[in-house]
């Protein structure tokens, strides 16, 4: 006897107490129809749909491991905690990973959010840890008559999303990296080193999972599954060369960064150097100077000049004179 667990549908604005996030049947005019419960009875329908699960749900692990009908490689990778981007295909499945930027109040853009995503063609079943807004987007588009018309158009339009949502992101790394730039030419280094390293942190954590998401969306255009025609294929490839171009750009990014620091660790080395010359050219000036009078000012007999009124004027003199010839040494010797 199989055992089927019963999961309730939500609109998107989720509340975490329930399993599905997103239920919908898209109709093939930009839009889309929420599916009625109870939703184990409306799975093996051919109509195209889209389920959106929420991981922190108990009912979804259970409805995915007993009711989905899925693969047991298919359930562990919509179930997995952590996840590097990725694609699995087993015949007309196929199984994708993919990672968007962090939007979420009070988190970092570099603390990428996971989207788990399993289709074959005729419906999606995706899973979530942390909101995303790129898949918020994709419901809202749907409620409002302008999104996708089948499955394939809702992947595409689903990575599109993802992709400009590191758009936005990339636009504001070259924005701080360029304001950090001129806060450095401008000579105001508050938190400049600080703030340069965060940068250059972000960029790197960026590109941990960029990459191997370039990888993924590369080799998704290629995958043999028969639902995927060549029209699609095409979008497919001009979403992987756009993330192709982010990894770039992140290199670029990091570069300028790690060279505009060096340039200010080099100002500030210089500037040191400066001072330190000119303490060093003071110690040498009036080492002599400290040695010749600390000499004369000996309380012992026999001090020539005691008794000459002219005395310590000759003293100053011979001082005056001790520390021109220094000078003139330094200058003949270009260390001045």
């Amino acid at each position: 006897m199989t055992t089927t667990t019963t999961v309730t549908a939500t609109r998107p604005d989720h509340d975490g107490t329930n399993a599905v996030i997103h239920a919908l049947y898209l109709n093939g005019f930009n839009a889309a129809t929420a599916i009625p419960q109870p939703l184990t009875e409306q799975l093996s329908s051919t109509k195209p749909h889209w389920l959106h699960l929420d991981m922190n749900a108990p009912d979804s692990r259970r409805w995915l491991e007993r009711s989905s009908g899925l693969s047991d490689i298919a359930v562990e990778g919509l179930l997995a905690a952590e996840t590097r981007p990725r694609v699995v295909s087993r015949g007309d499945n196929l199984l994708l990973i993919v990672r968007g930027v962090n939007t979420n109040p009070g988190c970092d853009m570099d603390d990428m959010v996971s989207a788990r995503i399993w289709t074959d063609g005729t419906r999606v079943i995706s899973t979530q840890l942390r909101s995303l807004r790129s898949t918020n987007e994709v419901a809202v588009a749907l409620e409002s008559g302008e999104g996708p018309n089948s499955i394939i158009e809702l992947l595409i339009y689903w990575l599109t999303r993802i992709v400009e949502r590191v758009d936005d992101a990339l636009d504001g790394l070259e924005d701080d990296v360029l304001t950090l730039e001129e806060r450095a030419l401008s000579g105001e280094r508050s938190n400049l080193r600080a703030d340069f390293a965060r940068v250059r942190r972000q960029c790197i954590t960026l590109r941990r999972y960029l990459a191997p998401q370039r990888e993924a969306l590369t080799r998704l255009a290629s995958e043999p599954v028969s639902w995927l025609d060549d029209t699609s294929r095409l979008r497919l490839r001009e979403i992987a060369d756009r993330q192709v171009r982010h990894v770039e750009a992140l290199d670029e990014i990091r570069e300028r960064a790690a060279v505009a620091h060096e340039e200010l660790v080099s100002q500030i080395s210089e500037e040191m150097n400066e001072r330190v010359y000119v303490l060093s050219i003071a110690a040498a000036l009036f080492l002599p100077l400290g040695f010749f009078t600390g000499l004369m000012g000996i309380n012992v007999g026999g001090m020539p000049g005691i008794d000459n009124p002219m005395g310590f004027w000759t003293v100053a003199g011979v001082c005056l004179l001790a520390l021109l010839c220094l000078l003139i040494a330094f200058r003949v010797k270009r260390w001045m």
